[in-house]
């Protein structure tokens, strides 16, 4: 739109390019344009979509007014796929359908929303090329952010683009870590001929060279600033010198447009800007409203700042938001009153509901009354963050002190389970204002809490939740004893820096009946954990684990993952890990999704799988900027550690220290402590293992003591102190002969062989390589056999340390465990054999994707069971298989089980 040529875009537009010839080709691609306002992103998408008329297109661009309602953006771009929508099976179906509210039914699991759409798209793309474009994606309302994302980090074979515009920076984070395309202004010669194709009369060259070098070549300002202004104002520039930004001179030179056209004009632009959807019908019915004709667009489609065809489109968005910002109060309320009265009360309540809402002038209690619908309809989609808006704005609508109350409460809800604490004290103090009963005021005070404690997990948060608990005590047992586990929770966080905490919560605790349900089981297990010793919380913690894997409720992950490997339980961290993503996921809990991942991402560094838990770990800090939310270092802490780059690892685990001794997070002191002995050891620097192992050994930590110990013996044995090495090796055993798992009998074989009895070292180490063959556990098994290898090299048994050294060193590379790989590579050559790289491209060679692709084909499932497990289109299940078939040298699924034995 504006009739102008795309200019100086060559690299963008090559870029462009490729992308399209990829997807022709049937591959599919992710791009995010990244530029200030104005910098041209919208018309390079323009352009794009010029030249993907061979491909079916959808599109869809955020608007300011609509970022609160969930799924408004995927809505539109979805709808000219539904038509595909009987293909996707049923579950996806319903879920879709569910959550665009075509039909009614329980609230959609948001992992089968996300898998739906990816659905849709492929098998949109099955006949033609799709092309996705979104833009303006700072303004998208979350819930469909968290699905194009999601979409979009899984898309391989399906033939569709997706191309999103961003402002740099922008508010969104989700997208971090998706390819993308920095946006940049004009150079200089591109930049003046552009200015040159506006400017109506001569202009000084130094004047001209102030209007490049100021805008930055920013295409939109080179031609909107110097509209409408004189001669003697370009002289000086932009009418004076100002020291406003670039972004608020173009439109305030949007406003001065708008200033200029007639009123009724001036309201159709405003009642456009405030129609978010572009719905031409809706627009021409809601100007029919106030009474204003529809020729009263032709002065504001004259002056190139609106199209009105099928779709209203702006000139810019900032076109848009100049509208928007610059009316009078009661313009904007008439014509939210308007586009109120226009919106069809049973397809669009919601909408309906928002624009009465803000068309109200003082309280009303049916527009409350309806926002308080739309909200319940919004949870119910799984947009937490729309339920909290529509809430927050029906308290504002509400006279009775105390409904006001009840629903400021229930929006601080809503904000905690959108992902966003730091909303929720303005939200509880404005609770506080109404009579809240005894219940509500002890859920005040719960909630408060909870928030400062997802902020700011350190020594501060402890006490308040256990206030909170006591006083839930009476009124509430159940909620208490959820309360209480948080304030132990919390006491096990601050850890040596808890000043007593821990104790004085299990103290309080075990005064509360107690309850037979995962909550209470796990209280009741860490409160004997606190008080009784190790050894008598095993069972109570593993009865524990047992309702909890059953229940598959994310919120208590951030307790029960590390209490599962308290307990040496490797398959029920590595079931809880993996439920609790596809359950956040799925309830699009933005609250628990990066604590979710992070603990993942753990659970898969011990598995092996670097690469997977390295993704997760990307996802999660792209979450954390988005919500503020931190995932918490451990796992970071871990793979770094693991990865064995030096300078990297320790820079984490200093800075990790740094930030914990401020926030007073003591159990972040244990894993860092843990985590460079981890690093250490596999580097050979054995000292200094030993000398952070023992510090971090000072204080029990959940799940890192044990840890700890493990690398304490390792570190003391190589490092010549037989006599820590033997304590060590009695401290774990008390807690491995209580656990009495595979993986605890595993690793305290493993310590007796290092330092214990010299005559049963073979016999311990074959034991422990036993026993942790029997786990799921790639990592510690290849520390084993580097172990064993090495002692058999001392021994001089050459032969049989190869067998055990080889496999290890192959287990460390393909890992990417480069300090241990390294080190078990000095130990293969020092028994003559000669160390090579991992060749790559080899035919057998798969990818951990691959691999679960293989193994869930050979075992009978479907392309779309496989995809269903694994996030993935149909389509790319089939792409990776052709490639599995080639490894293999085979021709069809048939004969794949066999070939997968044969490897």
């Amino acid at each position: 739109m504006g009739g102008f040529e795309l200019r100086g875009r060559q690299r963008e537009r090559g870029v462009l390019d490729r992308l399209l010839r990829e997807v022709r080709d049937g591959r599919s691609r992710v791009l995010v344009l990244r530029g200030e306002p104005g910098v041209g992103k919208t018309a390079l998408l323009e352009d794009l979509l010029d030249r993907a008329a061979a491909c079916r297109i959808t599109r869809t661009a955020g608007v300011e007014p609509e970022s609160e309602l969930a799924f408004s953006a995927l809505q539109q771009v979805c709808a000219p796929l539904l038509g595909h929508l009987d293909r996707l099976p049923e579950p996806q179906r319903v879920a879709l359908s569910t959550a665009f509210g075509l039909t009614p039914g329980d609230p959609p699991d948001g992992l089968l929303v996300g898998l739906a759409v990816l659905g849709l798209f492929a098998e949109a793309a099955s006949t033609q090329p799709l092309v996705c474009v979104v833009d303006d994606v700072q303004w998208v309302d979350r819930m469909s952010e968290v699905i194009f994302t999601f979409v979009a980090r899984r898309l391989d074979a399906e033939s569709v683009a997706m191309v999103f515009a961003s402002r740099s920076p922008g508010d969104e984070q989700l997208l971090a870590g998706l390819p993308e395309l920095r946006v940049d202004g004009l150079s200089d010669a591109d930049a003046r001929a552009l200015l040159g194709s506006v400017l109506t009369g001569p202009v000084d060259a130094q004047v001209r060279d102030r209007i490049v070098a100021e805008t930055r070549g920013n295409p939109l300002a080179l031609l909107e600033l110097p509209r409408g202004l004189t001669p003697a104002q370009l002289a000086f520039g932009f009418g004076g010198p100002t020291t406003t930004s670039l972004v608020t001179q173009v439109e305030a030179g949007f406003q001065r447009r708008i200033a200029a056209l007639p009123t009724q004009t001036r309201r159709v632009l405003l009642t456009a800007a405030v129609e978010p959807v572009g719905d031409v019908t809706l627009l021409w019915r809601a100007l029919g409203q106030m009474g204003i004709e529809p020729d009263a667009v032709a002065p504001a489609q004259a002056a190139g700042l609106i199209e009105v065809g099928t779709r209203v489109r702006f000139r810019h968005p900032l076109v848009r938001s100049a509208a928007w910002r610059c009316a009078e109060p009661d313009d904007l309320r008439a014509v939210h009153r308007a586009l109120g009265e226009a919106t069809d009360a049973q397809r669009d309540p919601d909408r309906r509901a928002w624009h009465r809402a803000h068309a109200a002038l003082g309280p009303d209690e049916q527009v409350a009354g309806d926002l308080e619908c739309s909200a319940d309809r919004a949870r119910v989609r799984g947009g937490h963050a729309a339920a909290a808006a529509f809430l927050e704005r029906a308290t504002e609508l509400t006279a009775d002190p105390a409904r006001r109350a009840t629903l400021a409460l229930a929006a601080a809800h809503s904000r905690f389970a959108a992902g966003a604490p730091a909303l929720v004290p303005d939200l509880l103090a404005a609770a506080d204002l109404g009579p809240l009963d005894a219940r509500q005021q002890a859920d005040v005070q719960r909630l408060r809490a909870k928030a400062a404690f997802a902020l700011n997990p350190g020594r501060q948060a402890g006490p308040p939740l256990l206030e909170a608990a006591r006083r839930l005590e009476t009124l509430d047992p159940v909620a208490a004893r959820a309360t209480y586990l948080s304030a132990l929770g919390a006491a096990v966080h601050s850890g040596r820096l808890g000043d007593g905490d821990l104790r004085r919560a299990a103290e309080a605790a075990r005064a509360l009946a107690p309850g037979q349900d995962a909550p209470g089981l796990l209280l009741a297990g860490l409160t004997a954990w606190s008080l009784d010793g190790y050894a008598r919380s095993v069972p109570i913690l593993s009865r524990a684990l047992e309702a909890l894997t059953a229940n598959e409720d994310p919120h208590l992950l951030w307790l029960a993952a590390p209490v599962a490997h308290e307990v040496w339980q490797d398959a029920a961290w590595l079931r809880l890990t993996e439920q609790a993503v596809a359950s956040s996921r799925g309830t699009a809990a933005l609250s628990v999704l990066p604590v979710a991942l992070a603990f993942r991402a753990g659970a898969l560094v011990h598995a092996g799988r670097f690469a997977d838990a390295s993704d997760l770990l990307d996802e999660a800090d792209g979450l954390e900027r988005a919500t503020g939310l931190a995932a918490g270092p451990s796992a970071a802490l871990a793979l770094a550690a693991y990865r064995g780059q030096e300078l990297a690892a320790l820079e984490l685990i200093e800075a990790t220290v740094k930030d914990a001794d401020a926030r007073g997070e003591g159990r972040l002191l244990g894993m860092a402590g843990y985590a460079k002995a981890a690093l250490c050891n596999g580097l050979c620097h054995y000292p200094t293992a030993l000398s952070a192992a023992r510090q971090a050994a000072e204080y029990e930590d959940l799940a890192v003591f044990h840890w700890t110990l493990g690398e304490l013996v390792e570190a003391a044995a190589r490092a010549g102190e037989p006599a820590a090495a033997a304590e060590a090796r009695e401290r774990l055993g008390e807690r491995t002969a209580a656990a009495g798992t595979n993986w605890a009998l595993g690793a305290q074989a493993l310590a007796d062989a290092l330092a214990g009895p010299a005559r049963q070292a073979e016999e311990r180490y074959r034991e422990a390589i036993e026993r942790l063959s029997a786990t799921d556990l790639a990592l510690p098994l290849a520390r084993a056999r580097l172990l064993f290898g090495e002692w058999l090299r001392r021994q001089n048994r050459l032969v049989d340390a190869r067998t055990h050294l080889r496999p290890a060193h192959d287990a460390f590379t393909t890992m990417g465990a480069e300090g241990f790989a390294d080190r078990a590579g000095r130990e293969l050559a020092a028994t003559g054999e000669t160390v090579r790289g991992r060749t790559a491209g080899a035919r057998d060679d798969f990818t951990p994707q691959e691999a679960q692709i293989a193994r869930l084909a050979g075992a009978g499932r479907t392309n779309p069971e496989i995809g269903a497990a694994m996030f993935l289109s149909p389509r790319t299940v089939e792409w990776h298989l052709r490639k599995i078939y080639m490894k293999l040298g085979i021709g069809s699924r048939r004969e794949l089980a066999a070939a997968l034995r044969e490897r």
